[in-house]
Parts: structure tokens; C-alpha cells; sequence
């Protein structure tokens, strides 16, 4: 409620199935390592992984499955799925864009890229934990702003 706080997983793995020709069908699965969280500061990484928040030991995975995927104009999804995290399960909806067209890298694997955002609220994955302010309010949002930027390599 003060300022943007930035943090993010660096253990992320999935699978995506993708046909050009009918995107609709496309399925995602993704495993986040909630272990790997991490907003450059010590401390605060420590309490963010502790039972008042992520609880890592608890819970160490953040899942996502797709169960619709609806085209929103040229390159862009509404992907709704199921968002598992802190042992609760939510229904949330990606905005997705792609980058395009795949391209073939310097080792011969063909890669694409896609931006996905969403907006969730903490309680509604029982994350309970915050700090009423002197002047009012509290200190933190319960909405969480989710940015995905996503880089996919075509199985061989």
C-alpha cells in the first residue's frame, strides 16, 4: 500500500502443447519452485518464504493447468486455469500476448515468447498476514499483480 514491491521465481517448468492451426486447444502446465522466490533483499525473502506467507516448507510448488483458452484478437489468449498455491486452489484467467512466430536460435531450437498478466488476491489463498498503518490502512494490498514473461522451446 506504500510502494510497489517487486519479487520473483527463477525455478519455473512446464509444458506446453500448442497447435497453430487450432489455438483453442492449447493446454499448459506449469510447476513454480516457491522455494526460488526472491525480491533481492535477505530478510525480506526469509519472512515472504515463511509460514506467515508462502509457508515453502509446507507448500513448496505453485501449480497452474489450463481449461479454456479463448482468442482475445491477433496473438492474444484469455487463458483460464487453475492457480494451486499455499494448498488452495483458485480459478484465475491469464491475459496473454505472444511474441509471434517462432525463431530458430543459434543451436537450432525453435523458440517463441509470450507476456501473460493477471491480478489475484492474497486472501483468497489464505495468506491472512499484515500490519495495520498509524495513518490508516494497512500495509499491504491484497491484490497481487502477476507478470509473466514467458519463453518457450518447441520439443525436438
Amino acid at each position: 500500500m506504500i510502494a510497489w514491491l517487486r519479487g520473483e521465481f527463477v525455478g519455473i517448468t512446464g509444458d506446453v502443447v500448442y497447435d497453430p492451426t487450432n489455438p483453442a486447444n492449447m493446454e499448459i502446465n506449469a510447476v513454480i519452485d516457491a522455494t526460488t522466490f526472491h525480491t533481492r533483499e535477505l530478510k525480506r525473502d526469509a519472512h515472504m518464504k515463511s509460514a506467515e506467507f508462502l509457508d515453502v516448507e509446507k507448500y513448496p510448488a505453485i501449480s497452474f493447468k489450463s481449461r479454456n483458452v479463448t482468442p482475445n484478437g491477433a496473438n492474444q489468449w484469455k487463458i483460464a486455469g487453475e492457480l494451486t498455491m499455499h494448498g488452495v486452489t483458485r480459478q484465475v484467467t491469464l491475459d496473454v500476448e505472444s511474441a509471434g512466430s517462432e525463431v530458430k536460435d543459434t543451436r537450432g531450437d525453435f523458440r517463441t515468447g509470450a507476456s501473460a498478466t493477471t491480478v489475484i488476491k492474497r486472501s483468497d489463498f489464505g495468506f491472512a498476514f499484515n500490519l495495520p498503518l498509524e495513518t490508516g490502512g494497512v500495509f499491504l494490498s491484497d491484490e497481487v499483480h502477476v507478470d509473466l514473461e514467458i519463453e518457450l522451446i518447441r520439443k525436438r
